[in-house]
């Protein structure tokens, strides 16, 4: 593949991996477990299917970006990798602790 289009892939999957994995907590926090508005449900039924199919879209681009080859792009790809990991990990604790009450 070439380089031109394996940086396009990153630069389009990356914020299409990252936003909506940090959007996701705000969402939940304000459209489910406190809703601010009235219709805050129908949004959340709106907005969630949207998060997650734009991170899984974000994902397949990052994964189509890596190559077998040692390069920046591949060395970026998997920071990205990396802060998904933390954002994964943080979500996970952050609703253990709302789920058990702590």
């Amino acid at each position: 593949m070439q380089w031109e289009r394996r940086e396009a892939l990153f630069f389009q999957g990356a914020p299409l991996a990252l936003i909506p994995a940090i959007s996701f907590l705000p969402a939940l926090a304000f459209l489910v477990l406190t809703p601010r508005f009235s219709h805050a449900p129908l949004v959340a039924a709106a907005v969630f299917p949207i998060l997650g199919a734009a991170e899984i879209w974000g994902i397949s681009k990052l994964i189509r970006c890596v190559q077998h080859d040692f390069d920046l792009l591949t060395i970026l790809a998997f920071g990205v990798f990396v802060v998904l990991a933390v954002i994964a990990i943080y979500t996970g604790f952050w609703l253990a602790a709302l789920a058990f009450g702590g």
